[in-house]
């Protein structure tokens, strides 16, 4: 469903994040004491009142700032003002009017949509007419809030859904989560960037630049997708204690949500110990999932040779391709393949299929025997999707051993197209509750 947007914007440290999760009851905006954590611009669905609609989280806009980081963030804040139907303005009434607010004000009274202004740590009643400041910025009454206590979000909720109603939301398919997960600095937000054909995460040389999981919602030849850019993945103990382990978790769990991973790793160095870990996380989650090679156009790397280690290191098997952010090789081939391996991940093979795969694997090689007694596979159906779980019966799945669960489980693959998505596969005895092989 193509749903309609609210932009929360603001001068830097004014509460918007805590706002955002406080409207949309989540915790998924990133809110840390230091100014400027939130950068890019994120989208997060909520609900009031019957009427669904999306918040966007933005960073902090200082006009006066002109460094590199800076300039990119209130880029981003455009144009999230630019797609979306309504605006919030969040000012912080503790300490009261400020040059950098009257700025923000006057740039949102020239623009073309509705501006609620939210006066925000109002934490009690007594606090209230310290909101009546701000009527000076022209953008009519001034609404209470606390985003830290709850008081008077929901007044601020109703004025968004009046400012709402006109809108007729369309009805659309379930769209697939691709999330593009990596070790810092490899490419990750320039691919993103570079597929949707516009600066919608921030690049920058400085590791670390993205710190939450941005989500944008797009359409690949007429199949709805949400990409999800997310921060550089480390090990949580080197960066316990700062602002890039609250990034870390988002990333996680963006990855435990999505129904297809694209790892991205550097070409120029390789796929390292930390790429092949960072995979083994995605399929652990339950993604199906892709390893791509990013920076191919200033690489020399051997492609055999890496696909040959991943096969071998990976049990997943997974898909190992090529491109380039920068010139936009593979770029649109590599989402087009996510979404294939998404909708495989998604399909439910009918069972007659399934007993004719039966048929053909136990006559390809024969199951393995054990006291004169040879393991025999009677029937299989599948009885989940994403992943894919499957249930054999056999008579006696104490016949069964590693190699030959390992032989079903890759023909399996081979036969529906399956190189990187997570397979469960339940061998069951008749009299006996079964042994799960998942990979």
């Amino acid at each position: 469903m193509a749903l309609p947007k609210v932009a929360v914007v603001g001068y830097p440290n004014v509460g918007k994040s805590t706002l955002v999760n406080r409207l949309s009851d989540t915790r998924e905006a990133v809110v840390h004491e230091q100014a400027g954590v939130t950068r890019d611009r994120k989208e997060i669905e909520t609900e009031w009142n019957g009427r669904h609609f999306l918040l966007v989280d933005t960073g902090g806009v200082d006009l006066t700032e002109r460094d590199d980081i800076a300039r990119a963030v209130q880029e981003q804040a455009r144009r999230a003002l630019a797609e979306s139907d309504v605006a919030i303005l969040v000012v912080d009434a503790r300490a009261g009017l400020r040059p950098g607010d009257e700025e923000l004000a006057d740039e949102l009274r020239r623009g073309a949509i509705p501006v609620l202004l939210a006066a925000n740590k109002i934490d009690t009643a007594a606090s209230i007419p310290d909101s009546a400041d701000f009527w000076a910025l022209g953008l009519g009454e001034p609404i209470a809030v606390s985003a830290a206590q709850g008081l008077g979000t929901g007044d601020l909720l109703d004025r968004v859904t009046e400012n709402l109603e006109h809108f007729e939301p369309s009805e659309e398919e379930e769209p697939i989560r691709v999330a593009v997960i990596g070790r810092p600095n490899v490419g990750k937000s320039s691919l993103v960037n570079r597929f949707l054909g516009e600066d919608r995460v921030i690049v920058s040389e400085v590791a670390g630049t993205t710190r939450d999981s941005i989500d944008t919602r797009v359409e690949v030849d007429d199949k709805p997708l949400v990409l999800v850019d997310t921060a550089g993945l480390r090990r949580r103990t080197k960066v316990a204690g700062t602002i890039d382990y609250y990034a870390q978790i988002r990333s996680e769990q963006a990855a435990e949500r999505a129904d297809v991973a694209i790892v991205v790793a550097d070409a120029s160095e390789g796929v390292t110990s930390e790429d092949l870990r960072v995979a083994e996380l995605a399929m652990k989650s339950g993604s199906a999932t892709i390893l791509v090679l990013n920076k191919w156009d200033i690489s020399e790397a051997d492609l055999e040779y890496e696909k040959a280690r991943i096969a071998q290191k990976l049990r997943l098997r997974p898909k190992v391709m090529t491109a380039s952010a920068k010139t936009g090789r593979n770029v649109k081939r590599l989402m087009v393949e996510a979404i294939e391996l998404g909708e495989r991940a998604a399909t439910r093979i009918p069972t007659a299929e399934l007993n004719r795969f039966l048929s053909d694997v136990q006559a390809a090689r024969q199951p393995p025997q054990r006291s004169g007694r040879r393991l025999r596979m009677y029937y299989m159906t599948q009885f989940e999707t994403r992943p894919p779980r499957f249930s054999i019966q056999v008579n006696d799945r104490g016949l069964l051993t590693r190699e030959y669960g390992y032989f079903v489980e890759n023909r399996l693959r081979e036969r529906y197209g399956m190189d990187g998505v997570p397979l469960v596969i339940d061998f069951k005895g008749r009299d006996e509750r079964g042994s799960r092989r998942e990979r």
